[in-house]
């Protein structure tokens, strides 16, 4: 066995085996308790598969998710562009910070119930809710990526003459995008937390409305494996795209030609 296979299957035993061990746990504590307000972890798994073959959680997962990357897209586009030019320019930062820090401390809630409130319980209305919420957080760590890009480096862009375009994209954004990266993990582990209460509070399917339904009938196993296939895409989103992103990130590989 070579030592890069060694290595990997070390990374798989430390990711599994803390995992095993809670769920482990999990069963044991449940078949001491006995209570139905704790099911097992294989009755999760059976609840879990009868909502996946008779019942209709593959349609609310992805409702949620598509809230979810188009509430996420919304939140970074905007969020970058805003920090962008708060950090460039010193008279928007003035202009916009004090904004800024009421964006930040508004509570999640209350952002939700006015959306509703002003327009409605749509569809429109609860994404709006969930990205407003994170657009604060991407404009922070944008605007102090931007704070901090190489001077000098976009003087010798400049004495070269490239194009504005070649200068925007190849010379100025790459040096933003490990601060995008942090935003966008940060945003999408925030996102995935208030969809669901978007969901709960003002929406008719999706993952979150079905949570309050379960609740209203006290069907715990059932809350569970909801969470449980969310919590498995969510994973898979993060050892899929953000991690093999963050490592080519990582490397500078963004900034080759």
């Amino acid at each position: 066995m070579t030592v890069t296979a060694e290595t990997s299957l070390q990374r798989v035993l430390w990711s599994v085996i803390p995992l095993l061990l809670v769920l482990t746990a999990w069963e044991i504590t449940a078949w001491v308790l006995n209570s139905s307000n704790l099911p097992g972890f294989l009755a999760v798994l059976d609840s879990l598969y009868g909502h996946l073959s008779h019942g209709n959680l593959l349609h609310h997962l992805g409702v949620t998710l598509l809230r979810v990357l188009v509430s996420f897209a919304m939140a970074m586009l905007l969020g970058v562009v805003i920090g962008i030019l708060m950090g460039a320019f010193r008279r928007v930062n003035l202009a916009g910070d004090a904004l800024l820090v009421i964006a930040l401390n508004v509570p999640a809630l209350v952002t939700i119930l006015l959306c509703y409130i002003w327009f409605g319980l749509t569809e429109a209305a609860a994404v709006a809710a969930v990205a407003i919420n994170k657009i604060p957080t991407v404009v922070v760590m944008v605007r102090e990526g931007a704070r901090i890009v190489d001077r000098q480096l976009l003087e010798v862009a400049q004495v070269y003459r490239v194009s504005p375009a070649v200068y925007f994209f190849r010379v100025y954004l790459p040096q933003l995008y490990p601060f995008m990266m942090a935003a966008a993990r940060s945003g999408l582990s925030l996102i995935w937390k208030i969809v669901l209460v978007v969901e709960l509070l003002g929406r008719s399917d999706g993952v979150g409305f079905q949570l309050g339904t379960f609740f209203q009938f006290f069907d715990i196993a059932s809350i569970l494996a909801y969470t449980l296939a969310f919590a498995v895409v969510i994973l898979l989103i993060e050892a899929i795209i953000m991690r093999p992103l963050d490592r080519y990130i990582a490397r500078g590989g963004y900034g080759q030609a």
